[in-house]
């Protein structure tokens, strides 16, 4: 018997239609070993040993493997192809423990019979340098979540955490919105003249052009170009009374054409993907946070039933930062073009790209379909929407990137007027190229036939006003481009550094744009002033190419680690000797309590800034305040019809930390609370009858429960995704580090 382990049972299932009856294929459910929960499990004083261990949900499952593996002649390891694959392979072998002769390596891009056949006939043995990187980082992580986030806790308040690379990507965010703040309007002005033709002018066509179906107006916009053949710059006229004098100057001003250039220009197709970009495109055409688009893409390279087809992976491994393209693809893209388009939308020779990211892995493949012929409309009926969405976007720019530029007619028309010259620009698609098969946003506008020296007659001007805006706050998109281009993670890592800084409250999402909480910037600030190295951009890069050296075996992991650490835990132990509490966290202000008398301060919790009494223990009156520092009044309670469950009385409608809830009217006599449903529309699978909605408990801690309980007792600790387990169909939920798990604690699925 032949063993093949992967990491999930769908990609499990999937290659299991692709092996003979001698293969038995099953799944580890991620890694099988990992650095324990509650220790750091690290012997920092001999070279930073780690202490695997196997988690309580996983022993079942490691013994099932341990009896497999003794009865099998050989071993193959088929986790994904990437350093955290490569990690779970090796922990899987020290794990099981095989004789070195039945361990078999095997990787592949794409889950298809090809490929999988392909990585059987060339195994390999696992890569240490690898297994070293992934170490290393995961080591480099622990060390400053679990050194630095109980600092925090000690001098800030309970409950915050730090993170190498998210604390970095919280740096940016709160520098973003600090140059928002910063930013000082200017005023600045343009004019816009519309043209026309003169009337005695001969007949010239109007007529719709045939091949892009476009009618040429007679009305022509031009804006201001240049004064005295100097060109005006965007903020050049500031002031009304400046366009008030251009406008004077062109009073009775005759405007004539004085040159029409025309000229072509190609637009290039876009490379495929790679994770960045997928993210990147995901989030601005789809809408989809990095989070949702990792988790489908997953879902589709690790294979989806195509009904007689069955169970196929469609696009090819989705953590990557290269831009090749397998010899395979290519032929089977530009015979699928050539058929459906025609030659002219195919180039030559294969459309190749080199990548401009720091420490990409060449060797890797782009992010593209398995099979060019498995159009999105043909697969269509078996995807969801999402899947759907997704598998087209990556299709259609995988396709597109072989094939030919398309090409524009641009028109540029100058018009001069007394000392002003004006320009008109307009374009068309002569050709479509790539746009045939992947959109972009395009403005056609067909001028009308005009010839130099013509006399135009003006109809109107049109001065506007505009003020200058301030940098965009980042979406999920534009930051994942911003790490990237300073080198910071990698393709695994950009989707679960913007989950965690979301889910731990340090950054909110406010019109799709994020933006920093009081307490992220609280958190970013005292890192910047008392541990300037964590947040800062070149060292966290340099850390970054450190890994990649060690994964290419140009280092050794172990100097490494002391390197980073020694520094950092004497500047810690520093630190935590010199600060106090009240010097971060506590600011005097003229409130007094009016409870006891005493002056009231401005303290820090894990939600940001309130006032506090200084009697406290004694007195623990707070109040909550506004951006200025400044006491929110309570609103006053709204009375509902809803009665109290304890004693009768009116249920009034109150706001609290966590949002609205319902209290007793009768308070402090009766303290009786109630949470207001929040609904998630999932029906409870326990019951049949009630729906899944959010509550807190007692002490704020988020959780999901049917709403008929006390008669269904159903709850769930992570938020439900509607799915069911693919193992035993119970509800999916939402995990840590931008994974989601089984809810059923039996059972071990995990993505």
């Amino acid at each position: 018997m032949k063993l093949v382990i992967v990491e999930s049972p769908t990609k499990a299932k999937t290659i299991s239609r692709f092996l003979g009856k001698g293969y038995t294929v099953e799944s580890s459910f991620g890694h099988i070993r990992d650095l324990p929960q509650k220790t750091m499990g690290l012997d920092i004083e001999h070279d930073f040993k780690p202490h695997y261990v196997t988690p309580k949900d996983k022993l079942a499952l490691a013994k099932k493997l341990k009896t497999l593996a003794a009865k099998a002649d050989e071993i193959y390891f088929a986790t994904d192809e990437d350093r955290e694959g490569e990690a779970i392979a090796w922990h899987l072998v020290q794990l099981l423990k095989p004789p070195k002769e039945k361990i078999k390596r095997i990787t592949f891009h794409e889950i298809t019979k090809h490929a999988i056949e392909t990585a059987l006939e060339h195994p390999r043995t696992i890569d240490q340098d690898l297994v070293d990187a992934q170490q290393g980082r995961r080591i480099l992580d622990r060390l400053v979540g679990y050194e630095l986030s109980p600092f925090l806790w000690r001098k800030v308040a309970k409950g915050l955490s730090a993170g190498r690379v998210q604390s970095v990507a919280v740096r940016l965010i709160v520098d973003r919105e600090r140059e928002i703040e910063k930013f000082t309007q200017e005023e600045y002005w343009t004019l816009m003249a519309l043209l026309a033709p003169q009337t005695k002018t001969p007949h010239r066509d109007v007529s719709t052009d045939v091949e892009t179906g476009l009618t040429p107006s007679l009305q022509i916009e031009a804006s201001l170009y240049a004064k005295d053949g100097k060109k005006y710059d965007k903020l050049d006229i500031k002031s009304k009374e400046m366009m008030d004098e251009i406008v004077c100057d062109l009073e009775g001003a005759s405007y004539t054409i004085e040159s029409i250039e025309k000229k072509e220009k190609k637009r290039n197709p876009y490379p495929p993907f790679t994770t960045s970009t997928l993210q990147q495109s995901a989030n601005n055409r789809l809408g989809m946070s990095a989070k949702q688009t990792m988790r489908i893409a997953q879902q589709l390279y690790e294979g989806v039933d195509i009904g007689e087809h069955g169970s196929v992976g469609l696009i090819t491994y989705m953590r990557t930062d290269s831009f090749n393209l397998a010899d395979k693809f290519l032929t089977e893209a530009r015979d699928y073009i050539e058929q459906s388009f025609g030659k002219n939308y195919l180039p030559e020779s294969p459309n190749r790209y080199k990548t401009k990211s720091k420490g990409a892995q060449e060797a890797h493949e782009a992010i593209r379909p398995t099979d060019p012929t498995l159009t999105p409309e043909y697969v269509k009926p078996y995807l969801d929407s999402g899947q759907y969405r997704l598998y087209r976007l990556i299709w259609q720019r995988a396709v597109a990137s072989q094939m030919t530029p398309a090409i524009m007619d641009q028109t540029t028309i100058s018009i001069q007027a007394n000392q002003y010259t004006f320009h008109s620009t307009g374009s068309i698609i002569k050709f479509p190229g790539f746009m045939k098969v992947y959109s972009m946003k395009t403005e056609e506008k067909l001028l009308p036939q005009l010839s130099e020296k013509e006399k135009l007659d003006l109809q109107e001007l049109n001065p506007e006003q505009h003020f200058t805006e301030p940098p965009p706050r980042y979406t999920e998109a534009s930051l994942v481009k911003a790490l990237e281009e300073r080198g910071i993670g990698r393709p695994s890592t950009y989707a679960p550094t913007i989950s965690t800084i979301i889910e731990r409250n340090y950054v909110e999402k406010e019109e799709k744009k994020l933006k920093p909480t009081e307490i992220g910037t609280i958190v970013n600030d005292v890192l910047v002033e008392h541990f300037p190295k964590i947040v800062d951009f070149e060292f966290t890069a340099k850390m970054e190419q450190d890994l990649d050296e060690i994964a290419d075996n140009h280092k050794e992991w172990v100097p490494m680690m002391k390197e980073f650490y020694e520094p950092f835990k004497k500047n810690l132990t520093l630190k935590d000797k010199e600060l106090k509490k009240s010097d971060i966290t506590e600011e005097k202000t003229d409130e007094i309590c009016e409870k006891c008398n005493k002056p009231m301060v401005i303290k820090i919790g894990r939600y940001g800034k309130f006032l506090a009494c200084t009697g406290y223990p004694e007195c623990k009156n707070t109040h909550p305040i506004d951006s200025n520092g400044d006491p929110i009044p309570e609103k006053e309670p709204i009375m509902t019809d809803e009665k109290c469950e304890k004693c009768g009385k009116p249920m009034v409608k109150k706001d609290g930390r966590f949002g609205p809830f319902l209290a007793c009217s009768d308070y402090p006599t009766c303290k009786s609370t109630k949470n207001i449903e929040q609904s998630t529309g999932i029906t409870c699978p326990a019951c049949k009858k009630g729906e899944i909605i959010a509550k807190r408990s007692r002490r704020g801690k988020p959780f999901w429960a049917c709403n008929q309980y006390p008669d269904c007792e159903n709850a769930y600790w992570g938020k439900p995704t509607g799915e069911t387990c693919p193992v035993c169909t119970s509800l999916i939920v939402q995990s840590t580090k931008d994974t989601t798990a089984c809810s059923d604690k039996k059972c071990s699925y995990k993505t």
